[in-house]
């Protein structure tokens, strides 16, 4: 999804750019609101955040121009002032929502998830899977349950959460130190030999049909090799 942000503080704007783009947008800073009209007439942009005070055209009138050129794109506005009338002045040339600066990145993160799934419900995140089928074997995650021909395995915590990492990255390597990162939360000599009993224990648990593997790769991490295998 792609963000026009424009705002005329550089260290500020820079950061927040690099704290969206880390969470898989893609976004244009301009520095002041000249720069972003002229980005967002030759762009195609899911939605626009705006500082209100910007030198050569402030924020609002920025939004005004926005607006007459897509009357359906949503608005953030931002700003260091929490005055009433600016607020409302924002919410009645069609703004989304108004942000107050200082303000807690991961909420304006939250803000944006929330207002482009209104205004493009495709873009909602869909679910993971919570039932694998691993050759013969059924995984039940949540219920940390792994069954063949109705018999029940039941996984501890950690053993569960690295099948699952396993199931995502089925037939692919899944990294080593992602799952000390994701179940460990340490990637130490101590975790990486932790990890590699508990990879022990799942190839006990899945011995029971020749067509399930899991391979080590040395310096790389884990396959969970099935033939055949499908997730469902």
């Amino acid at each position: 999804m792609k963000i026009l942000l424009a705002e005329d503080d550089p260290n500020f704007g820079i950061v927040l750019r690099d704290y969206l783009e880390l969470h898989d947008y893609d976004v244009t800073l301009c520095v002041n609101g000249c720069l972003a009209i002229s980005a967002f007439r030759k762009g195609t942009f899911d939605i626009c955040i705006l500082d209100v005070m910007m030198p050569e055209k402030d924020g609002f009138t920025l939004a005004r121009e926005i607006k007459k050129l897509n009357p359906d794109i949503p608005l953030i506005f931002l700003t260091a002032k929490a005055m009433k009338e600016d607020m409302l002045e924002g919410f009645k040339i069609g703004a989304d929502d108004y942000i107050t600066k200082p303000f807690d990145s991961e909420v304006l993160l939250y803000k944006i998830k929330a207002i482009l799934n209104r205004h493009h419900p495709s873009t909602i995140e869909k679910p993971e899977p919570d039932e694998y089928a691993i050759g013969k074997y059924r995984f039940l995650h949540k219920l940390r349950q792994l069954t063949l021909n109705g018999n029940i395995q039941k996984l501890s915590p950690k053993e569960a959460e690295l099948l699952h990492l396993l199931c995502q990255h089925l037939n692919d390597v899944m990294p080593r130190e992602l799952a000390l990162q994701n179940i460990w939360h340490e990637d130490s000599y101590f975790t990486a030999r932790s990890m590699d009993v508990y990879i022990a224990k799942l190839r006990k648990y899945l011995k029971d049909d020749a067509t399930v593997e899991i391979v080590n790769l040395h310096g790389q991490g884990y396959r969970l090799c099935v033939q055949q295998g499908v997730m469902l």
